[in-house]
């Protein structure tokens, strides 16, 4: 049986040929833990590998898609070098492995989607949101370089201008806008997200597979063109955990405060 051994993923197969993967640590918001991490950067290459299967739809279980990484893994990336450069490497391999997956894949952002939740919601191929949710990179709010997908799709999706807005901001973006600027394909009424997604995955897996797949090869070559861009700033991001930034970041998130970011950067 395919799937087996995961513990923060769940699936189901809520019509032919169409696998469900939510995001399952409901009292956590789905926030992902180093084993969550992990697991939802390589899942897709099991998809991948899936000749049973059309297309696929990641959502979340409970009231959010994903709040993003764990307090606690964040914390041990600040402090353990094997930690931090591990999570550097998931965090490549989980935007390439979603680029290079070869299904056609539908995100269905039911809650909030923050951080590497958000990662996977919008590189999906197809993202749906409900109304009434959010999203939000909040990396440099929280003293890093945003890091993550961003830089290699945000700009691609919504334009430089209203990246940067964002991306330095930090400023919660409602679906409705998030849709409009063109970072989200469809924004629905609540009540109607799972019926929209499934309607969508149902007319790509009845359609022709070998023409969907060269079509979504073809398209993720200008994500792949960004490549060098989006190394880099990884790289920053993780530069970033090391220093006095990202320390005071996580502190005052954790402490529900402003942050007192150190000035006088020679950088």
């Amino acid at each position: 049986m395919p799937y087996q051994g995961y513990e923060r993923l769940k699936f189901d197969y809520p019509a032919e040929r169409i696998l469900r993967i939510r995001i399952s640590r409901p009292e956590r918001y789905n926030a992902l833990d180093i084993t969550g991490h992990r697991e939802l950067t390589y899942v897709w290459r099991e998809v991948d590998a899936d000749q049973d299967i059309d297309c696929v739809i990641l959502t979340g279980e409970g009231k959010a898609f994903s709040a993003g990484g764990d307090f606690e893994m964040v914390e041990k990336m600040t402090k353990d070098y094997s930690t931090l450069t591990n999570t550097w490497k998931e965090a490549r391999d989980l935007v390439y492995n979603l680029i290079n997956c070869g299904k056609p894949t539908i995100s269905s952002i039911n809650g909030p989607a923050v951080g590497a939740g958000l990662v996977a919601a919008l590189l999906c191929d197809i993202s749906i949101a409900a109304k009434s949710t959010f999203i939000m990179d909040g990396h440099t709010r929280l003293g890093v370089a945003a890091g993550d997908h961003a830089v290699i799709l945000w700009p691609l999706l919504c334009g430089m201008a209203k990246a940067k807005y964002y991306l330095l901001t930090c400023e919660r973006l409602p679906a409705e806008e998030a849709e409009r600027i063109g970072l989200l394909s469809l924004c629905v009424e609540d009540e109607a997200l799972a019926d929209k997604t499934l309607e969508v995955a149902q007319t790509i897996a009845n359609g022709a597979p070998n023409a969907i797949r060269w079509t979504k090869y073809a398209l993720n070559n200008w994500l792949r063109l960004a490549g060098p861009s989006f190394d880099t700033s990884t790289a920053l991001e993780m530069l970033g955990f090391l220093g006095p930034e990202g320390r005071e970041g996580l502190e005052a998130v954790r402490q529900k405060r402003p942050p007192r970011f150190p000035k006088g950067s020679p950088v």
